[in-house]
């Protein structure tokens, strides 16, 4: 999950736009380790452990309690101290929120057509089954027709050639 640049993380989700403000607030308060630059530490970990679903000591939970909970600090350093990496959590739960909103209005819209779709193959398969059976049916009758045709042919050939067994004696010339 690195830029192009290979620069660090890119910010397009949000446990990684946590995991940067919190590198970010780190380094703005300086190189020694203070108790603020600790909280601030643990408090984006532990945001990026929640928003990308995999919690260690809380329930899991998108709120400020089980962000303090996971990021093992008091409530209250973060709704009086730390006043801005919250509304930095509720804004990316907000965003995560209406992404997932968008996917899965995008996928009720796919499933809407796909039954439409189904729906109108079905409707097509029942019209080529019947369409089917209809052709079924015409070449029976055309072959009951034929079946008659034939043996009315057989039955003309055998006029024929008992017709042709007696001879012609209108043909013949009779002698003077």
């Amino acid at each position: 999950m690195s830029t192009p640049g290979g620069d660090g993380p890119h910010p397009s989700n949000g446990a990684a736009l946590a995991q940067l403000v919190g590198e970010a607030l780190t380094r703005a308060q300086g190189h020694a380790v203070t108790e603020d630059a600790e909280e601030v530490r643990a408090i984006t970990d532990a945001m990026v452990r929640l928003l990308i679903g995999a919690p260690l000591h809380s329930d899991g939970k998108l709120t400020v309690v089980s962000l303090a909970t996971e990021a093992g600090l008091r409530r209250n350093k973060l709704t009086h101290k730390h006043t801005g990496l919250k509304d930095l959590f509720y804004a990316l739960v907000k965003a995560r929120t209406s992404l997932f909103e968008a996917l899965h209005d995008s996928a009720r819209a796919r499933a809407t057509k796909q039954q439409k779709d189904h729906a109108r193959v079905r409707a097509e398969r029942d019209d080529l089954r019947g369409q089917a059976q209809l052709l079924a049916r015409i070449v029976h009758v055309l072959e009951i027709e034929n079946s008659k045709r034939k043996e009315t042919n057989a039955a003309l050939e055998q006029q024929v050639a008992a017709q042709a067994a007696v001879p012609d004696l209108t043909r013949r010339r009779r002698r003077p």
